[in-house]
């Protein structure tokens, strides 16, 4: 008996009607980036593990998918590193490479090696999946799409404004109600400074990001076994816990930053980024909990939230002075979004939010009588593709029954029809699915009604 099929968990097949989806979330974001001269690069789903470990810290390091070198790899392994079973020192030496976390330390490698024939500062947009070992749930997949746009080679916060305005300007699009949060990695710094914990600056970040998914109590636990006393976990509660307007916490965390110079910078770029962003459509909040994972990150970070149904974040980025140091380019300061394409897809999915015209593939489907009809039909279809109109033709003489009910599987809102009399007066009758009215047209009125 045949073993039934199945896929790996965590990933999914889509339709067609999925795709159609997933292209109107591609162009209504690519259409963006271009508005803000942005291009569009791709770079390769495998890359080095030297390019990959170490940039997402311990965490990211533990959820990359690796990939076992071709031929015996084993062939250099001896039966006691076998029997050792140390998993991270055989992944070392069968493993050479692995599949992509993410799109922005790939970027970083793709600037390095191309950075004679870039024009800085350099605006890129990218559009690939890439791969987790995470625990699938409900929003999160091992693979997944991200649609990143980045900018290296200025220092300008105006690129921070102009990418939340992408972002503002993607979800409006959409119609999704969001809330854009934003924060500092100066700011964080300076909070570990003030409470004489500087030293712990990761863990801090890493244990404050989970506040929304852990609670305060459970951060508060990570932070203790962390090695944080309890004075500097108390000195810690009313920052992470401030409210109130964003200039309010933004005057209130800079007298808490007084003594702290990295701390004060982080507040000054934040108020400048927040001064030119007042007439957005949806919410930005200067958010002190708001940490991002990554390591890399050294300035402003963003993350924007679905308001109106359960979900993670569905973008998120922000701005990372050093990362082309790691390949041998320092100095070169970028900042760049992502946007969860999978996790979008499931908001507007929840949100029935799809315009209608975006899922359609054919809009007209020619019946098939015969060989004679469809003689007399084939020139007709030629001319209202070469017009821009999606078109099919029925290949199998089929009833009319089963021809009817194909279109109607596939919403197909025309039909046209030619049977002996349309063929003898030079014409078709295009038929409306939805309301079923009908109407006998020439060639040139089929093409002007189905525009």
């Amino acid at each position: 008996m045949a073993q039934k099929p199945s896929i790996p968990k965590g990933t999914r097949d889509f339709g067609p009607v999925e795709m159609a989806k997933r292209n109107y979330i591609f162009n209504t974001i690519r259409s963006v980036y271009e508005l803000y001269g942005f291009q569009q690069i791709e770079t390769p789903a495998q890359e080095t593990l030297a390019t990959l470990m170490g940039k997402y810290g311990e965490e990211g390091d533990k959820l990359l998918f690796k990939i076992l070198n071709s031929g015996d790899y084993l062939n250099k392994i001896d039966d006691q590193e076998l029997t050792e079973r140390n998993t991270l020192r055989l992944a070392s030496k069968i493993c050479e490479k692995g599949l992509r976390y993410d799109l922005t330390v790939p970027f970083a490698r793709y600037v390095v090696m191309h950075r004679e024939e870039l024009q800085l500062p350099f605006k890129r947009y990218q559009v690939q999946p890439v791969w987790r070992a995470d625990r699938p749930q409900k929003g999160r997949y091992r693979e997944f799409y991200q649609f990143d746009g980045d900018v290296v080679g200025s220092d300008s916060l105006l690129n921070e404004v102009e990418l939340m305005q992408i972002v503002d300007t993607v979800f409006t699009r959409f119609g999704v109600r969001v809330q854009i949060k934003i924060n500092n990695r100066k700011i964080l710094t300076g909070i570990a400074e003030v409470i004489g914990a500087a030293d712990k600056i990761v863990d801090i970040t890493v244990a404050i990001d989970k506040l929304d998914k852990i609670g305060i109590d459970n951060v508060n636990q990570e932070l203790r076994e962390d090695g944080l006393s309890e004075e500097q976990i108390q000195k810690l509660q009313p920052i992470i816990m401030l409210e109130g307007a964003n200039e309010e916490k933004l005057n209130t965390i800079a007298e808490v930053l007084k003594d702290s110079e990295t701390g004060l910078k982080g507040v000054e770029e934040s108020r400048y980024i927040l001064s030119f962003l007042t007439s957005l459509k949806n919410e930005i909040q200067l958010d002190l909990t708001l940490a991002r994972g990554l390591s890399y990150y050294t300035g402003a970070i963003f993350e924007v939230k679905a308001l109106d149904t359960p979900m993670g974040s569905i973008s998120g980025g922000g701005r990372y002075d050093n990362l082309t140091g790691i390949f041998g380019m320092p100095g070169l300061s970028g900042v760049g979004i992502s946007f969860g394409v999978d996790r979008i897809y499931d908001v507007l999915n929840a949100l029935d939010l799809y315009p209608k015209d975006s899922l359609q593939t054919t809009q007209v489907l020619f019946i098939n009588f015969g060989e004679k009809e469809t003689a007399y039909c084939l020139p007709i279809i030629n001319k209202v593709r070469a017009n821009g109109i999606r078109a099919e033709i029925y290949p199998d003489s089929a009833k009319m029954k089963k021809q009817m009910s194909y279109a109607n599987a596939k919403q197909i809102p025309f039909v046209v029809l030619a049977g002996e009399s349309e063929m003898e007066a030079g014409k078709v009758t295009l038929k409306n699915m939805e309301t079923g009215e009908q109407v006998l047209v020439s060639p040139d009125e089929l093409v002007s009604k189905l525009s």
